[in-house]
């Protein structure tokens, strides 16, 4: 078995052609639903998803733990946080 040096996602959310604010809801919602410390991987387009949605779950609280270019889309990976922030 080798040895892989990217982070590896508990769970994945493409949201390829999903506008904005409602990528940035989608994952929020995926991640309230994921067990405290897991890693979402987010698909995002270029330009306004990209731009926003990880400085919106910054500053909701989430941590950014990767953002890969692939190129025609972005990969995201965020970490669910230790404490529930849906209930802080």
């Amino acid at each position: 078995m080798g040895s892989d040096s990217s982070l590896h996602a508990d769970a994945q959310l493409d949201l390829r052609g999903t506008p904005c604010p409602l990528n940035f809801v989608r994952t929020k919602l995926k991640l309230q639903q994921m067990q405290p410390g897991t890693l979402l991987e987010v698909w995002l387009d270029p330009g306004e998803p990209v731009e926003q949605v990880p400085d919106s779950l910054t500053m909701s609280g989430y941590t950014i733990e990767e953002l890969e270019d692939k190129i025609s889309f972005f990969v995201l990976k965020v970490r669910s946080p230790l404490s529930d922030l849906s209930e802080a």
